[in-house]
């Protein structure tokens, strides 16, 4: 029995760990379904690729096909399942969005979330290598450094931006959220920072603090309307965990709906459907379903020092492992994805609506078309940021074991597709640039005789991707599909939050990660029922 359970120790539920159990008068228990994140591997940010084909880190989600996206193929999903969650096996890229991100969600229905008053919550968290501002911190655990430029092309990409006459930026996270620049990484001297070993192994120590790895939650527990525990199960047993304050569900935007359904909590014909008793009738459960849809311009080029899967560049990249187990130095240091952009497709827009990302590589199907990458190249992924297709998260079975149906309905709004291809023709003109003069060969992808956009809205589909981004499936508000309040507890529950990126009411501007552990970060202050905390003096 524990004063708090938590479901899922990933980028959310770490995090709560920790400041929970800083109040040495309360019991903390957090349950991680995936094991400890021991794996060396988890830790060498230029090894997070390897992820992309292991069952043991990942849960390797397959969304619902769809016939006339990948002609047919199940999207691939994957999602952390280790100590860290998805922070422990993503690029670490550290970017958090727009101000108009935030402020719409207050403007939803969800009082104290607008830019202003989350932005604290941004600077506790962070160790920001470049030091304190009005923007970021520098004494919270989550370490956040600069891109090394490990790679010539890299540098090019930026180059090239300003040729073709794009904003730059130095900063995504500060003043300048629109332009092209380097990123910034949630890397430590080398070693991933993911939320385990920012929040999580540092108070592991703690008496009032208990990790269970292996352990899959069946169902949360309810008296009435009252949660008071879940059942798990764990080494083959099925144990009870109660909890006298509080369950709290961070398991993920397609986990975290799937556990309340097999809990009875949902729309009553769907679970019926399944033959769960109903528990608590709440139909937005597992609805408003968002995602970046990605698409990319891959060019084959001449040698750049980029990375290939040739003979030649396995043997660099055995040496580049050897060089970094050494003394944790060279490229495995860091991340592959080192530049990228936040840039407009109309110049009307208010906020910039695709986000760039470039690798010195071709790279398609997260990673896992090796046969592609053994030619030289360079990609520029396109991003759509603000994405108005809706999706769902539903049960396929009342068994726990089952993967959920994830159904993104990608393209149904025809704004997507026009968002991507403007920034397929944005990114053209970039890679056109005279700084791409010796390295460039061919556009392989999609090929310099798509040019229509009836042509190109099909060779997107065809190679149709995503961000690893979903969010929204148990959305916070206060309309009637709203599944969790401003304070992130379930409503019509008592004892019940919901607190990790399904709560995300709209999809940010950017990657999640960093959004997602200042969601955690200000909840647990709501938990603790202390003062929000206020913004910096200019």
């Amino acid at each position: 029995m524990y004063d708090y359970v938590i479901v899922g120790a990933g980028s959310a539920g770490c995090v709560l760990a920790n400041r929970l159990s800083e109040d040495p008068d309360v019991t903390v228990c957090v349950i991680e379904a995936g094991p400890s994140d021991f794996l060396p591997f988890i830790h060498m940010p230029g090894a997070f690729g390897m992820f992309m084909f292991t069952k043991k880190y990942d849960w390797s989600y397959e969304a619902k096909s769809d016939p006339a996206i990948r002609k047919g193929e199940p999207m691939f999903c994957p999602r952390g399942k280790t100590l860290g969650g998805s922070s422990s096996i993503n690029g670490m890229v550290y970017t958090r969005g727009h101000r108009s991100d935030y402020d719409g969600w207050a403007a939803l229905g969800s009082p104290g979330w607008s830019y202003d008053e989350i932005l604290p919550y941004f600077r506790k968290a962070e160790h920001n290598r470049r030091g304190a501002d009005k923007y970021h911190g520098d004494e919270g655990p989550l370490v956040v450094s600069d891109c090394e430029m490990n790679y010539k092309i890299s540098k090019v990409f930026i180059e090239a931006a300003e040729q073709a006459g794009v904003p730059m930026s130095n900063d995504f996270n500060g003043e300048q959220y629109e332009g092209f620049g380097a990123f910034q990484f949630t890397i430590d001297n080398g070693k991933r920072c993911s939320t385990a070993v920012a929040y999580l192994h540092p108070a592991m120590h703690r008496r009032n603090l208990t990790v269970m790895t292996g352990a899959d939650v069946i169902r949360i527990d309810c008296e009435g309307k009252r949660a008071v525990g879940v059942t798990i199960d764990h080494n083959g047993k099925r144990v009870a965990v109660k909890a006298n304050r509080e369950v709290i569900v961070s398991a993920g935007a397609f986990n975290s709906p799937q556990l309340l359904m097999l809990s009875g909590i949902g729309h009553p014909d769907e679970l019926k459907a399944h033959g769960v008793p109903l528990v608590h009738a709440l139909p937005g459960v597992g609805k408003n379903l968002q995602e970046h849809p990605d698409t990319a311009v891959l060019t084959t080029s001449h040698y750049h020092g980029g990375v290939q899967l040739s003979l030649g560049g396995v043997l660099q990249m055995v040496g580049e492992g050897i060089e970094y187990y050494g003394a944790h130095l060279g490229k495995l240091r860091s991340s592959f994805t080192e530049v990228g952009a936040f840039l407009k497709t109309d110049p009307s827009l208010e906020v910039p609506d695709i986000e760039l990302c470039t690798l010195p590589l071709l790279f398609d199907d997260s990673g896992r078309d090796l046969k592609l990458m053994t030619n030289d190249g360079y990609s520029c992924h396109v991003g759509c940021i603000r994405p108005k297709s809706r999706g769902t998260v539903s049960l396929a079975s009342a068994n726990p074991a089952h993967q959920p149906v994830i159904d993104f309905n990608f393209l149904s709004h025809p704004d997507d597709m026009k968002t991507l291809i403007g920034g397929v023709r944005l990114v053209r003109k970039i890679l056109a640039s005279p700084a791409f003069d010796p390295y460039r060969k061919e556009e392989l992808f999609p090929g310099k005789d798509v040019q229509s956009d009836e042509d190109l809205a099909q060779a997107i589909k065809d190679k149709f991707g995503l961000e690893y981004h979903p969010v929204g499936t148990c959305k916070m508000g206060a309309d009637k599909m709203a599944v969790v309040d401003a304070e992130l507890r379930v409503h019509g529950m008592e004892g019940l939050r919901v607190i990790d990126a399904s709560i995300m009411p709209t999809l940010v501007g950017s990657n999640t990660n960093a959004p997602t552990i200042m969601i955690a970060e200000k909840a647990a202050d709501m938990i603790r029922k202390r003062p929000a905390l206020k913004a910096a003096a200019a």
